[in-house]
């Protein structure tokens, strides 16, 4: 299952991929490479997790390794991805999905 997401930034949070990189490597124990402007890498349930700047905002892809069936496996790689959109872009799961609606209903 792939699934791409777009970000937006907390304001005081900059959109610089480097920064970007930092809060991956704080949030995941794994290599991650540089192809291009993208940052990609492989943990846990997600086969690659590729992030890259776009129009102003964070874009994540997500491929999720669909043979993974361990519960703590998945609650790990969800928290820890949780932990990574928080620091990239300030922003709470609650307040993401506040900016995702108000994204929608514009």
């Amino acid at each position: 299952m792939i699934a791409m997401q777009e970000y937006t930034f907390k304001r005081g949070y900059k959109l610089d991929l480097e920064r970007i990189h930092e809060c991956l490597s704080e949030s995941f124990p794994a290599e991650i490479k540089k192809n291009g402007d993208k940052l990609v890498m492989s943990y846990g349930i997600f086969k690659t997790l590729t992030v890259w700047i776009q129009n102003k905002k964070m874009a994540v892809d997500t491929e999720s390794d669909t043979t993974v069936t361990d519960d703590e496996a998945i609650l790990d790689t969800n928290k820890r991805y949780r932990d990574f959109l928080y620091k990239a872009t300030g922003y709470t799961a609650k307040e993401r999905l506040k900016k995702a609606k108000e994204e929608v209903s514009k």
